[in-house]
């Protein structure tokens, strides 16, 4: 085991990121033989349209828990956006291209309300995404009236939006998904933006006495996931068209797994984009795999859980053996 985390591939890219990778290829090949139809390409893109939604949601939290905070209102606040922006089109009249904007501009909007409230009124993030996941329910709830919004399909008028997902049979989703992780990576990785989230979450108090705006950074943190959660709902109801006032907690456990799987730090300070990526997959494999076995959501919840739990632990652990 010594001689393998010391080879250069393996240094290179990562034992986290490749045993990921093992693990990806493994749970599909024994979907693949549980449940033959798996293989179809039907399939694949069913995956792709809940990896897209999901992994835009990952890639914000990302930039969050790197800071050594947490967002548990992204899943109601992408259901928000999509509410207000669908409601929008369906009874102001607004044209799609503007709905898609606002989409953006109220995730902008609640990244920008915890951000703030974090990272100058110092309360626990914890608490401010509780409040927030309260807030985004409730706001789409009061402006659509408890209705349920469905963007138009693809033959409808506006109906252009979803060759954001799928053009025919070629997953466009993919391409912008992939395309937005890079800029996430470099963003995270190669800019003085990155470098200061990472450094909260490594030595908060440390960054401050250098003379460095640490509540200016964190909040951009939080306006970062935000905005990617606006994407997030664009994607969501590419795939899925309608969408319910009061939902979108189940989608927050799996995104933080799928951040957290990737190798980024729940106490910040070490953060993935690329095994955020593979983890997004991860999850969505499985939440597939699961229906193409003939089980309920429920079976993923439990097995997501378990995950969540597991990668903590070796979180955890490594940083002990650090220390």
């Amino acid at each position: 085991m010594g001689n393998l985390k010391n080879s250069p591939i393996v240094k290179k890219i990562g034992l986290n990121r490749i045993l990921l990778v093992a693990v990806l290829i493994v749970m599909y090949v024994a979907f693949c033989i549980t449940s033959p139809n798996f293989f179809g390409f039907t399939r694949i893109l069913n995956l792709l349209n809940y990896a897209y939604f999901l992994g835009f949601l990952s890639l914000g939290v990302t930039f969050v828990i790197a800071t050594g905070g947490i967002d548990f209102s992204i899943g109601p606040v992408m259901f928000c956006c999509a509410l207000m922006a669908g409601y929008c089109f369906t009874s102001y009249g607004v044209p799609m291209a503007a709905a898609m904007v606002i989409s953006v501009l109220i995730g902008i909007a609640f990244g920008i309300f915890n951000g703030y409230l974090v990272a100058y009124w110092s309360i626990p993030p914890f608490i401010v995404s509780m409040a927030s996941m309260n807030i985004a329910k409730g706001l789409a709830s009061v402006f659509t009236k408890t209705q349920s919004v469905s963007w138009p399909q693809s033959t409808a008028e506006g109906g252009w939006y979803r060759n954001l997902v799928r053009y025919g049979d070629i997953p466009v989703g993919l391409i912008i998904f992939l395309a937005f992780a890079v800029v996430c990576a470099i963003i995270l990785n190669k800019t003085r933006i990155g470098r200061y989230i990472l450094c909260l979450g490594s030595n908060r108090e440390a960054v401050r006495l250098s003379g460095v705006n640490v509540k200016k950074w964190e909040m951009v943190a939080y306006i970062i996931c935000g905005l990617l959660a606006g994407v997030s709902a664009i994607f969501f109801v590419s795939a899925y068209t309608t969408v319910q006032p009061g939902y979108g907690d189940q989608y927050n456990n799996e995104a933080i797994a799928g951040c957290v799987m990737g190798g980024t730090s729940m106490v910040g300070g070490l953060a993935s984009i690329s095994g955020t990526v593979i983890g997004v997959f991860i999850i969505a494999l499985l939440q597939e795999g699961i229906l193409a076995l003939g089980l309920n959501k429920n079976y993923q919840l439990i097995i997501t859980g378990i995950i969540v739990i597991v990668a903590v632990y070796f979180d955890v652990l490594g940083r002990r053996r650090k220390n």
